[in-house]
Parts: C-alpha cells; structure tokens; sequence
C-alpha cells in the first residue's frame, strides 16, 4: 500500500506540473480565482489544524490523535480537497483536453491516497468509523 500511496502522490505532483507547464495552474476569472482563494484558505486552516505533524509521502497516519476539529469536522480530508478544488477551478478556467486530463490526474490520485489513508485510519484509530458515518469526505453534506 506505500508505493501505491507514492505512485498516487507522483500523479498528483504530475498533474498540478501539467497544469503548471501549460500556464494554466491559476485562473484568471473572478469566479475560478475565487474558488483558489478558497482553496488555499482551507489547506491551510486544515494545515494550522492538523498541527505539527509531518507530511508521509506515503500517507501512514501520524501520532498524535485522530484530527476531528477546524476543516476536519466539515470534510474528512479537507487538504485534498482544497488541491482538487484549486486544479479544477484552474483546468475549468483554462479550459482544454490537458488541463482536463491534468485534473483528473490530480483528482484520481488523491481519492487514491484518500481511501488508503481511511483504510490505514479505521485500522488505527476504532473512532474513525463513527467519524467516517458523520463527516462527508470532500464537500460537506453531500461527498
């Protein structure tokens, strides 16, 4: 599960690059740039929240709890949600068959790593089941 973990964050890494070479990672209209704006602003409130723990290449939970406050009791993985908010509203914005395919390729490899780090979390943490039945995974109430 590591390397498909690894494999899935490369794709991520490789999508937001696609995105960068075609000069289409930012947007350029009110609306998209709004929707980054936002983005950020979550990654990172969901960063400050999540606290000092260090960042897996390879998506192994970290100690210190299960992180159920802040973005976290809205969405369950609120910084991939924010990376595939801000590559959407970027490839939409630039709209083309690459920034397109740049992401979903960001998109497919963070729901990758979002169900390998919820796999790895239910086997850690017994509470994050409950969690997992009452926090929607990327957009509050409906995903």
């Amino acid at each position: 599960m590591p390397a498909l973990s690894v494999v899935a964050f490369a794709a991520m890494v490789a999508g937001i690059g696609g995105l960068y070479f075609a000069r289409a990672l930012f947007a350029t209209d009110p609306i998209p740039i709004a929707v980054q704006a936002g983005a950020v602003l979550l990654m990172i409130a969901a960063r400050i929240t999540f606290g000092r723990r260090s960042f897996h290449a390879a998506a192994n939970p970290t100690e210190g709890g299960l992180v159920t406050t802040g973005p976290y009791a809205y969405v369950r993985h609120p910084i991939y949600a924010a990376v595939i908010y801000f590559t959407w509203a970027a490839a939409l914005d630039h709209r083309s068959p690459l920034t397109v395919a740049c992401a979903l390729v960001v998109s497919a490899g963070a729901f990758i790593r979002m169900l390998l780090e919820e796999r790895m979390l239910t086997d850690r943490y017994p509470q994050y089941r409950d969690y997992r039945k009452r926090v929607k995974r990327m957009v509050p109430g409906v995903f």
